[in-house]
């Protein structure tokens, strides 16, 4: 079987794509906030369960990545640790970016503010967008690829970017001054899923199950340093491998996890506030 691969991917394009009938890509992985949202609006073929306790509104579950802060360590040689450091633009002076994703971005704006991680959810949207208001002025991009994130911390676009933590090591790679912190990161999961009408649907489910399948997502998995949702593929992970992943249990302990069906507010919504209180 082929495979060929597009990117980047979005919301928009997959359902653009189910609207048209003019395919770019057949399968996809979503965060769980678009994941709802792309079965609320009927863009998504229904699959099987690749593995016990595997599927998720239309998803197959495939790994955890984390939303972490990345710095300049020759800047900052100390911090930021918490996401009011990062707010905090006169203990930590400089550039900073942020992901163009509110469902990602408001839980951080709302640890900015005091909230206590086990107290995020639901969300307090008007207080989120309030915080926002505090930090926008400081955001000088609002990255929409996890590539764009790397580059622009690496080559010192930025001196603080809430990134993927797997886009940080990648940059790392290329600038060891860059430092980040598990603390106060944010769990998410992410998950494939097939187009509603894909022309390749039979053998796009059947690319989600190698996807997902134990030894496939592990080796995945280690070379992007996320952690593996299906629980059999800890046995091809070796310990030191584990460690900089977000589920290992010493960063886990330091982390919150989406809780996207406790949002607060109409996904949908509240995105469409999001851009237009960027435009403002």
């Amino acid at each position: 079987m082929k495979i060929e691969t597009v990117s980047p991917v979005s919301f928009a394009k997959l359902a653009q794509q189910v609207k048209t009938g003019v395919y770019e890509f057949d399968v996809t992985t979503l965060g769980a906030g678009e994941l709802l949202r792309a079965e609320e609006a009927g863009l998504l073929e229904p699959i099987a369960e690749p593995y016990a306790g595997g599927l998720f509104h239309g998803g197959a579950g495939s790994h955890a990545f984390a939303t972490v802060i990345g710095y300049n360590g020759k800047k900052f040689a100390d911090g930021p640790k918490t996401w009011a450091d990062f707010w905090d633009v006169k203990k930590f002076p400089g550039a900073r970016s942020l992901q163009r994703y509110p469902a990602r971005i408001l839980p951080l704006a709302l640890l900015a503010d005091g909230v206590p991680m086990d107290k995020l959810y639901p969300l307090d949207i008007d207080r989120a967008f309030a915080a926002l208001d505090r930090i926008k002025e400081h955001v000088v991009v609002w990255w929409t690829a996890g590539a764009q994130s790397s580059q622009i911390l690496r080559d010192g676009e930025v001196d603080l970017c809430g990134i993927w933590h797997g886009r940080f090591f990648e940059a790392q790679a290329g600038a060891p001054h860059l430092q980040m912190t598990w603390n106060q990161a944010q769990q998410e999961r992410a998950y494939w899923c097939v187009a509603k009408n894909s022309p390749n649907r039979d053998a796009a489910e059947e690319f989600v199950k190698f996807a997902t399948s134990a030894e496939s997502l592990a080796k995945f998995c280690i070379q992007a340093d996320y952690g593996p949702l299906n629980p059999g593929s800890m046995q091809f992970v070796s310990d030191d491998q584990a460690k900089r992943m977000p589920t290992y249990p010493a960063n886990y302990a330091q982390t919150f996890e989406q809780d996207i069906e406790n949002f607060g507010g109409d996904i949908a919504a509240v995105s469409e506030r999001f851009e237009e209180w960027l435009a403002s």
